[in-house]
């Protein structure tokens, strides 16, 4: 699909984040964009954020290209980064050498969407979701909200935007569902990361948690203690919503073995074709639920 998206249909996309396995995202929103499957709004958090800018801007297979062509540059994704500069993905490199150098992102086409582009982070003082409605991210610090999203506790440094300290958006709205109902939407088109059946568990990390952000970012640190919380109640009322007509959820069919910080290369493969088969699987289910808004 070329030039962007238009508005469509009264139906909000929420996006879950999920690190790498964001590649399962990926492959569900090329076959969004084979079928010209079109959102007037779109929320996402983390890698749902990321992967959603190139679904909006059009670019059928950018997401895939970018998450495996570099997992095994360091400048990507290492330890080295994490040493080097605080963070375990390259931020210039995803933010700044890949979108601008070697797998351009479409400024024009994304510019010329005219439903809204939610990209959800969390105040680091507050503990609270941050939303920030993308309508241009062309130039040298148009993708700080997506670094914002992206950026895991303990494995990133917070990001300054707007004298607000922020990470990553998955910690206080995992799932935005409830962000996108509060904007008007009745209707939500869910992509998730884990199988039917997942729970989450409290984090096993609150003790270093504590250590490290305890003092600054006492906010941080009690959005993470309740994360598991607050994820699991957002299944239940997604759960809820699907029961009623008003959600339609699309998450991997089977269970895979790949991590936030997966690197196999062929598991990434597998994720993404995954994505799209349950995608291409679901289509007419999907069309139905749209048609009878």
């Amino acid at each position: 699909m070329s030039g962007g998206l238009c508005m469509k249909g009264t139906a909000a996309l929420v996006l879950e984040g999920g690190g790498m396995r964001g590649l399962y995202t990926a492959g569900v929103l090329d076959v969004f964009l084979e079928q010209r499957i079109e959102f007037p709004y779109c929320v996402g958090v983390s890698a749902g954020a990321c992967n959603m800018v190139s679904y909006i801007s059009g670019q059928h297979g950018r997401n895939r290209h970018v998450n495996i062509g570099y997992i095994n540059d360091k400048r990507y994704l290492s330890w080295r980064n994490w040493f080097l500069h605080g963070s375990i993905f390259g931020m210039d490199m995803l933010f700044d050498i890949i979108p601008n150098q070697l797998a351009p992102f479409d400024h024009a086409a994304f510019s010329k969407y005219r439903g809204k582009a939610m990209v959800g982070t969390t105040d680091c003082l507050t503990g609270e979701p941050v939303f920030f409605e993308e309508h241009d991210i062309s130039g040298r610090n148009g993708f700080l909200h997506l670094q914002a999203s992206s950026s895991l506790p303990l494995l990133a440094r917070p990001v300054k935007v707007d004298g607000r300290v922020l990470m990553d958006g998955g910690v206080s709205a995992p799932i935005p569902v409830e962000k996108a109902m509060r904007d008007g939407y009745r209707k939500v088109v869910v992509v998730l990361t884990q199988p039917k059946g997942y729970q989450k568990s409290p984090s096993s990390t609150m003790g270093v948690l504590q250590l490290l952000y305890g003092r600054r970012y006492k906010g941080l640190v009690d959005a993470m203690a309740r994360r598991h919380l607050v994820y699991n109640q957002e299944l239940s009322l997604l759960d809820r919503l699907e029961a009623e007509g008003a959600a339609f959820i699309i998450r991997p069919s089977q269970s895979l073995q790949v991590g936030r910080l997966e690197k196999d290369r062929n598991k990434l493969e597998t994720l993404y074709q995954l994505g799209m088969d349950d995608a291409n699987g679901r289509l007419e289910a999907l069309k139905n639920f749209l048609q009878g808004e």
